[in-house]
């Protein structure tokens, strides 16, 4: 026998990835067959629904919500763990709020660690209603600001980043996940080589794509600036984005410049490839609408400006062709915003513009509808593998589409959770395929080509390039093709 137990903290507040580690220390006890520590959103009390547990009716987005299940005699020691497994994340890291350990005490507010060094730029990551001051904060110490946090209100944003120009600075965000400033990355960045390439960004797995296909071209990045995805929005009009090209026109150690961006307002999209026109450094556009080049072609693009030769990028092909009958419905499950993005508009060419009366579905989980509250799927894979077995499940869907994003900051070993339910999925049924868009580097902590065998061997095809996998995707939706057909791409 088992016993539940749920208890509501009012304004319990703690941040999403330390809550995701202490729901699975929890698990893996074996006294315990449940278990989830949240924040109390909209979407993580369903998912406590979903899970079998009584869902407290008084819960809100700023009340922390612990559920355990275990058996008979394991509730307490659970209960006992979990206190500790919170203690230990609340702890100070200089070992005690007075330095105890002989270090001096953590600084309480943004002003007084800039004061401690030479630092120019200041990482805000904490929830988005109270991003605000503490960007203002780093601002008026002089600081470049990068916004990890998201859920920050527009005209918040807009006003941050009129006080950043007023005072010569840059607003990386909000939402802005990924950055690589002197080489050093912040956020989901990747182990890349240093290169003559400056990237302006208004989205993190864009940026990613690039900088790893540069990667694995030979080259590098010098600096990654990213601006948030509403930058190039009509409200935000490309602000931190027009700052950030000038930045970079400045640096005498970039000799080319490559925008990458969500789908960007056409008015502003006119404005930066305006500003880009005045600038001395060779702008490529990444900008994954209708008639612009894909990320691997701009990055092809790139290559060939650079004088530097375009390769084959990799691929890694599953051991068993898949053979989809025609008729079957895509499904896109995506970490990456720009990465779905991307991927539904080269299916819309290809396949036509009522994608959902056809009932294909592109899904990004990092979406903020997905993150409030919770884990960025780079980081928690929960949501996408319960959409991965409920799309296995449906006889029409005949392709699943996939992202992996690897590199600091991301999910230790993605395969090790995903190459089981891709195996799983696959096994039940003979009429569907995977294919899997790998975004990383063999120099990442994940290991890019560990990784990729262990998705090819649970029978999916395997991508470094997000654009070649939705085109392979495409291909299999269309049904079966002559042997000898194919994508392109080297076989690894």
């Amino acid at each position: 026998m088992s016993a539940d137990w749920v208890e509501v903290r009012r304004g319990g507040y703690r941040d999403s990835v330390t809550l995701m580690r202490v729901s699975r220390l929890l698990s893996e006890r074996a006294d315990v067959s449940a278990a989830m520590t949240a924040m109390g959103t909209g979407l993580n009390l369903e998912m406590l629904g979903r899970m079998g547990f009584a869902v407290p009716a008084d819960a809100g987005p700023a009340d922390l919500v612990v559920a355990i299940r275990a058996e008979d005699g394991g509730l307490d020691g659970a209960r006992e763990a979990l206190e500790g497994l919170l203690r230990e994340a609340a702890r100070a890291p200089d070992g005690g709020p007075d330095g105890l350990l002989g270090a001096p005490p953590a600084p309480r507010t943004t002003a007084s660690a800039a004061a401690r060094g030479e630092a120019s730029v200041a990482l805000v990551s904490v929830p988005g209603p109270h991003v605000f001051p503490e960007a203002m904060d780093a601002l008026d110490a002089g600081l470049n600001v990068m916004i990890f946090s998201d859920n920050v209100p527009v005209a918040q944003e807009i006003a941050l980043k009129e006080a950043a120009a007023r005072r010569g600075l840059i607003v990386m965000g909000p939402d802005c996940g990924t950055a690589v400033v002197c080489g050093a990355g912040l956020g989901f960045a990747n182990a890349v080589r240093p290169g003559p390439v400056g990237v302006v960004a208004a989205s993190g797995t864009g940026a990613q794509q690039v900088m790893c296909l540069l990667d694995a071209a030979g080259t590098g990045v010098g600096h990654v600036l990213g601006v948030g995805g509403r930058d190039l929005s009509p409200e935000v009009s490309g602000r931190s984005a027009l700052a950030a090209l000038a930045a970079l026109d400045a640096d005498p150690g970039t000799e080319l410049i490559v925008l990458v961006s969500k789908p960007p307002a056409p008015q502003v999209a006119d404005l930066i490839r305006e500003a880009a026109r005045r600038l001395d450094t060779p702008v490529v556009f990444a900008l994954p609408t209708p008639g612009e080049d894909d990320l691997t072609q701009a990055v092809e693009k790139a290559l060939k400006v650079l004088g530097l030769p375009v390769p084959q990028w990799p691929r890694w092909t599953a051991p068993r062709p898949a053979r989809v009958p025609a008729g079957r419905s895509l499904r896109g499950l995506f970490a990456g915003g720009t990465l779905r993005d991307e991927a539904e508009v080269i299916a819309r060419e290809a396949l036509g513009w009522d994608l959902e009366a056809r009932g294909h579905r592109f899904t990004d989980f990092g979406d903020d509808a997905y993150t409030r509250g919770r884990a960025h799927p780079m980081i928690d894979s929960t949501l996408r593998l319960e959409a991965l077995a409920d799309a296995a499940g449906d006889a029409a869907c005949g392709v699943l589409l996939l992202d992996v994003v690897l590199g600091h900051g991301a999910e230790p070993d993605p395969a090790a959770a995903l190459a089981p339910a891709v195996a799983a999925a696959l096994a039940d049924r003979s009429d569907l395929a995977a294919v899997v868009s790998l975004c990383g580097t063999r120099a990442d902590p994940q290991d890019r080509d560990r990784q990729a065998e262990a998705l090819r061997d649970a029978g999916a095809e395997v991508f470094a390039s997000n654009a070649q996998a939705a085109r392979h995707a495409i291909t299999l939706v269309q049904g079966p093709r002559p042997e000898g057909g194919g994508t392109g791409g080297s076989t690894r």
